[in-house]
């Protein structure tokens, strides 16, 4: 202190902070400063007035850096209300950081951060007005369509966050008085997630819509959803319970913090514990249906009674016949057929052959009459093994349905992956298919399932195959060479997807709401593409794949464009250098100056990343035509 109560200014001190703060030394002033005006201002009003002063005289040019200084170490909202004070309304500067920058520009910070900063609002009443501002703001991005589409998926993340930490440290009164507003939010939010093409963002969807519907009708029914929880969801519905203060202990040991949190709780009285302990007294109606139950009876002994097998069809034709009866008693004979369709299919080649068509029919309108265990991967592996018994006659029907009226998206997204699989199949080599069918998944089906992941594990095994190392040794065995079967058919199974794309249907508009088939049918393009290499056609149906993505380039849907630029890396994988270089140089400079602007502007983070991969691979094409002599 002062001696004699002489007033001071601490505005110098002030301007050091920002200075410090600014010049990239915020860490190391404030991670001493905060900690020890944390201790200052537990018990002293006036060294939180100091406090105060000292961040309110920063200048506007610095406030940034200190402010997001104190949010980023302040252990607890608590401790960064007393710290700051009611800096967020008298400073227009620190304002427009706590409430926009930080929650609806920025998306970098942690979870413990946006508890911090949300928190710190909730803590007095003139700041909490500025709460349920950035709750309406926050509500406003997430049902907004457009921020869904153009948005990256960790800021849809973050904003979701702090919408469920704003909507924790709502009171009753607040919630009733904004209850139609939260649920016109819900409702649009969730429909624009319901939309997306990306499971990440349904799922989103669904947790912040029933943590929403939770807290508005806290007494009639709730919103739910059925979705499978990851730690991602788990963390999400945690935010919507408000944790108290004083039961967080940061930065002790394990031991003692165990400690601190027991000392915390609250003793039951010993009174309570054996009141809660005692059994209850039954009611004499109670005890009496007790003892006219029938447990008491003695179960027959089933122990040697055996379960009848009902034998499956021996013949092709007889499945097709015991597949379209409707006869309810032919049930568990209709199960064995389905379990038993595939293996008589391989193992009865010619007979398949007559029928091929018309069995592809049946299976692609099959649908479940009993509770068959794994009943959709039958069908599917029946209609895998039809398609490579007979390819083109099938293959032919299949594509030809996919652009059909009266057929379900589901129906079409199977038709699909029943062509990949099938593809697959065909190029690999013979032992491959004994053990395709195994528990794990390849990398194909796994990339139908999750696009991203299953085309970086397809295009990095491909990048290794070419990539010289040198004494590395030999890393694995040769495998025998076979012919590819894919190599007659491919045309068959490619060219008649990619022909009426742009033409919609009545019930099928690929270019409007039905955009998840349309990114199934672009990744699927592009395993077809890369399945097709060293065949006759793959020049045709690179130039092909290129104009399909050319028109669709510029699409709002984020997985479509992850679609496309795997196409571009299949087509660069598969497709002979020499063709590229002779038949589709100019197509090549235009699409390396496209994949350019999706490095700079591109919001989702996969297709950035495989633009880039995809300029790598064009690098490499052009360092191979420099190494050709002349």
């Amino acid at each position: 202190f002062i001696p004699g109560g002489s007033d001071c200014s601490i505005s110098f001190i002030s301007h050091v902070l920002g200075k410090v703060c600014i010049h990239g030394r915020q860490k190391e002033i404030l991670g001493v400063l905060v900690p020890r005006l944390t201790d200052l201002t537990k018990s002293d009003c006036i060294w939180q007035r100091i406090c105060w002063r000292l961040v309110e005289c920063v200048p506007d040019r610095w406030m940034e850096a200190v402010v997001l200084g104190f949010v980023q170490r302040a252990p607890r909202a608590d401790v960064l209300s007393r710290l700051l004070g009611n800096l967020v309304v008298k400073n227009k500067k620190a304002q427009f950081v706590v409430t926009q920058k930080m929650l609806l520009l920025q998306y970098g910070h942690t979870t413990a951060v946006l508890q911090n900063l949300l928190g710190y609002l909730s803590l007095d009443s003139l700041r909490r007005t500025l709460l349920l501002r950035v709750l309406e703001e926050l509500l406003e991005t997430w049902s907004s369509s457009s921020a869904v589409k153009h948005s990256p998926a960790e800021q849809q993340l973050y904003i979701s966050k702090a919408i469920l930490i704003c909507l924790s440290h709502l009171k009753e009164p607040e919630i009733e008085s904004r209850r139609q507003e939260l649920l016109t939010s819900m409702m649009e939010g969730v429909k624009c997630r319901l939309d997306s093409s990306l499971l990440q963002q349904r799922r989103l969807g669904m947790v912040v819509a029933e943590s929403i519907s939770l807290k508005i009708n806290t007494e009639g029914p709730v919103l739910k959803f059925e979705y499978e929880e990851d730690d991602e969801t788990r963390e999400l519905k945690s935010l919507l319970v408000q944790a108290p203060s004083f039961y967080i202990v940061p930065s002790l040991p394990d031991d003692d913090r165990s400690e601190k949190v027991g000392a915390a709780l609250p003793l039951v009285p010993e009174s309570n514990e054996k009141s809660h302990t005692a059994a209850p007294v039954m009611p004499e109606e109670e005890l009496d249906a007790e003892f006219d139950s029938d447990d008491d009876l003695i179960p027959y002994d089933m122990s040697e009674d055996k379960e009848l097998k009902i034998k499956a069809p021996m013949y092709i034709r007889d499945c097709i016949e015991v597949l379209t009866g409707s006869r309810s008693e032919d049930v568990d004979k209709w199960e064995a057929t389905v379990k038993a369709l595939e293996s008589l299919v391989r193992k009865n080649p010619a007979a398949t052959r007559e029928v091929s068509v018309e069995l592809a029919k049946i299976l692609l309108h099959l649908e479940e009459k009993t509770c068959v265990e794994g009943f959709v991967e039958l069908r599917q592996r029946a209609q895998v093994a039809v398609l490579t018994t007979d390819p083109i006659p099938v293959a032919k029907y299949l594509t030809s349905q996919f652009y059909s009226l009266n057929y379900s998206l589901r129906q079409r997204i199977d038709i699909l992956d029943v062509l990949v699989l099938a593809a697959q199949e065909l190029s690999c080599p013979k032992f491959h298919r004994k053990t395709k069918h195994s528990g794990a998944q390849n990398p194909c089906t796994q990339f139908l399932l999750d696009s991203s992941k299953g085309w970086r594990r397809i295009v990095d095994e491909r990048i290794k195959s070419k990539t010289r190392r040198l004494d590395m040794g030999q890393c694995h065995v040769e495998l025998a060479s076979c012919p590819n079967e894919f190599n007659s058919v491919a045309g068959y199974f490619f060219f008649p997807l990619i022909q009426h794309f742009d033409r919609p249907l009545t019930t099928f508009d690929l270019l409007g709401e039905d955009h998840l088939v349309l990114g199934r049918l672009v990744h699927a393009l592009a395993i077809l593409m890369y399945l097709a290499v060293n065949t006759v056609a793959v020049t045709a149906m690179g130039k092909a794949l290129l104009e399909f993505v050319w028109a669709l380039r510029f699409h709002t849907d984020s997985y479509v464009r992850q679609g496309l630029l795997s196409c571009i890396s299949s087509l660069l994988l598969s497709v002979p250098t020499e063709r590229i270089l002779a038949d589709m140089t100019d197509e090549l400079l235009e699409t390396q100056s496209w994949l350019g602007d999706v490095i700079e502007k591109d919001p989702d983070g996969d297709c950035r990343r495989l633009a880039l991969q995809n300029l790598l691979l064009m690098e490499n094409l052009k360092k191979k035509l420099e190494a050709v002599p002349s």
